[in-house]
This record gives C-alpha cells, sequence and structure tokens, in this order.
C-alpha cells in the first residue's frame, strides 16, 4: 500500500457510462481517494453516504473526493442514483482492478479493492493513507486531520 509522501500514481476511469476523469487534472486541488469493495453492500453504502454528508467540509479544504471500487460504471451510476451521491464513483472496471493494484489496495483473493483511504496534496503527493478492516466504515476523522495537515 502506497504510503506518505510516495507520488500518487496518475490514472484515468469511468465516472459516468459517458464521462472520465484523471487525476492530474486536480493538481491544484487537495483529492481524497476512497477505495472500497463494493457498490451496495451495507458498510460502503454508509461509508459513501457519510461522505456525501461531509462534502461541505471537505470543500473548505479545497478537496475533491472520489470512491473507487471494481465496480462498473453502469453499477456505480445506479448506486449513487438511488443513495443522492454529489460525488464521483470511479469504475476501475477494465483492466479489473488495475489501479488498485497500483495503490497496493486490491484483494486478489475477494477480486475487489481493499477499503483504504488516501489524500493528496495539491502537488499529488500521498500526505496520508489508511487501510481499514473491510468490515468497518472507517469515518471522515483521519480524513479531516490530514487535510488540516497540509
Amino acid at each position: 500500500m502506497l504510503k506518505k509522501n510516495d507520488i500518487a500514481p496518475d490514472f484515468t476511469l469511468f465516472a459516468t457510462p459517458d464521462q472520465k476523469i484523471t487525476l492530474s487534472e486536480f493538481k491544484g486541488q487537495n483529492v481524497i481517494l476512497a477505495f472500497y469493495p463494493a457498490d451496495w453492500s451495507p458498510v460502503c453504502s454508509d461509508q459513501m453516504a457519510l461522505y456525501n454528508e461531509m462534502l461541505k467540509f471537505f470543500k473548505k479544504y479545497n478537496a475533491a473526493i472520489f470512491g473507487i471500487s471494481v465496480d462498473s460504471k453502469w453499477c456505480h451510476m445506479a448506486f449513487s442514483q438511488s443513495r443522492n451521491l454529489h460525488f464521483p464513483l470511479l469504475a476501475d472496471f477494465e483492466p479489473k482492478g488495475e489501479i488498485s493494484k497500483k495503490y497496493g489496495v486490491y484483494n486478489e483473493t475477494e477480486g475487489e479493492c481493499n477499503r483504504a483511504l488516501f489524500v493528496i496534496d495539491k502537488e499529488g503527493i500521498i500526505q496520508w493513507s489508511y487501510l481499514s478492516p473491510m468490515a468497518v466504515n472507517p469515518g471522515a476523522d483521519g480524513i479531516l486531520e490530514a487535510l488540516e495537515k497540509i
């Protein structure tokens, strides 16, 4: 798993069926990456709902948040609409888990992302990372503490 002071690997992933997001386009802005196992799981649903409620706090730190899992862009779209999420969910779908592997958070046994958080500064350097137990919502305290230190 990548850690503090590592350069965040760049990527381009689908955010919607016809829109892609490239990490490097957010240079000059702090970025939060929330890798999670699967849309629709109870813990993932709670975690993404929490981050949706935290958006105004993340914006105070000039931070964008992206959820990332190996689910498809269509699955993300349905999940996001059903939960009324207001931040992008990125599909690390094909090649499956390629970006998760670059960040060292792909679970080969389960075929999905581990539950992991990264806070990346305006220069593209990881300032904080955290690997959460799969069944535990990591919350947002660590994210906010990391953003305060940047």
